[in-house]
């Protein structure tokens, strides 16, 4: 079972929210997550997240692969 941190769209039309998500990766992207880690919302002038470090750094020492997304978003 391959695994991946992602992210999920949320909220309603026009609006950019997203939680962080361990799933399988061939699931869909809106479908059953493993783990929810935190969400992060993307504003016109501000970006709001909040994620659990120690949960995502769990995930990947147990070889779950971030998005390019999640990976950017943690740095």
């Amino acid at each position: 079972m391959a695994v991946v941190i992602r992210l999920t769209r949320t909220g309603k039309k026009g609006e950019r929210k997203f939680r962080v998500v361990v799933k399988e990766k061939r699931s869909k992207r809106d479908g059953k997550a493993i783990e929810f880690l935190g969400w992060y919302e993307k504003g016109d002038k501000k970006e709001k997240k909040e994620v659990k470090k120690d949960r995502y750094e769990y995930w990947v020492s147990q070889g779950a692969q971030p998005s390019a997304t999640v990976a950017k978003l943690m740095k």
